[in-house]
């Protein structure tokens, strides 16, 4: 097959599908060239840059994609429906990155709970904020809420309870056997007002951001809150103000309603450590991404 990387693959996969026979393109197209260039190729593996919308699949139409894979876990970056609609399959991997996700979580919640970032940030400035940064708390002890117990969800909540927190999980599925002293499922309100820690983990949601300013009003006051989902499950309006009147204590950021973010007065608040959307960017993350594409490319039609 003809295969089209828009986003980067780890290299063994790609020679792996290389010495499998396959045609491999690595090539970036922006939005108003990817259509057409679809029309060419069988498969499209794609991250979190490309975007593969209806239009896009229209002018795609004739050609010979079947299949699309997204590497990582979401897929709100392409239209599922009407791709599979057209008779091309939509995959994922959401296996492969979970581990990476809840580490980057995990070390958010560390950062904001010890000033880690900003104190970073203002020594590379000469400065010494010893008395500023020396108010930190522990994160054992305290109550972690997660909201989506999924895969990430859950390999936190491991961590947490491993740091002897205990955890607060919300999610519409419930999962047997997980729930013990350090951990139970709770509904949404619960898990707001009891949590000294929120993690977000859900997908992509459409309409009202479910971190609104209504339910910033029902977390505990000076929570920490941690986002390496989706950036528009925040109103980050809401979060900024929260910030300023210190009903969260600190938040942690690794994804933004717009990315490349381009909200400057939320991720350059000393209160909040960032990161580019890196929660599945590590070499071992890449190489069980490239393996599962693999999979999927060797296992797709038989």
């Amino acid at each position: 097959m003809r295969i089209l990387v828009t986003d980067g693959m780890d290299k063994s996969a790609l020679a792996q599908l290389k010495a499998n026979g396959h045609e491999v393109v690595e090539q970036f197209y922006e939005p108003d060239a990817l259509g057409a260039a679809l029309k060419d190729f069988d498969v499209c593996v794609v991250r979190s840059a490309t975007k593969v919308r209806a239009q896009h699949i229209d002018a795609a139409k004739g050609g010979k994609l079947k299949l699309i894979i997204r590497g990582g876990v979401g897929v709100d970056n392409i239209d599922v429906k009407y791709a599979e609609a057209n008779g091309i399959a939509v995959k994922n991997t959401p296996k492969a990155s979970s581990a990476s996700v809840a580490e980057l979580a995990l070390a958010h919640m560390l950062s904001c709970a010890r000033f880690i970032s900003i104190c970073g940030h203002t020594m590379r400035e000469d400065k010494w904020e010893k008395k500023a940064c020396g108010k930190g708390i522990e994160i054992g002890g305290k109550t972690l809420g997660v909201i989506g117990y999924g895969r990430i969800g859950q390999a936190l909540g491991k961590m947490a309870q491993a740091l002897g927190m205990k955890v607060l999980a919300y999610d519409i599925f419930h999962v047997d056997g997980l729930e013990c002293d350090t951990m139970r499922y709770v509904e949404m309100d619960e898990l707001l007002a009891n949590s000294d820690f929120i993690s977000l983990h859900t997908p992509s949601i459409d309409g009202k951001p479910l971190i609104s300013a209504e339910n910033i009003a029902k977390m505990k006051d000076g929570v920490v809150f941690v986002n390496t989902s989706r950036g528009n499950n925040v109103d980050e309006d809401a979060l900024l103000e929260a910030l300023g009147s210190g009903k969260i204590r600190s938040a942690g950021l690794d994804v933004y309603a717009s990315e490349p973010a381009n909200n400057h007065a939320l991720y350059s608040h000393p209160a909040v450590s960032c990161t580019p959307h890196i929660g599945a960017a590590t070499v071992e993350a890449q190489k069980r991404i490239g393996a599962e594409i693999v999979d999927i490319i060797e296992t797709f039609g038989k």
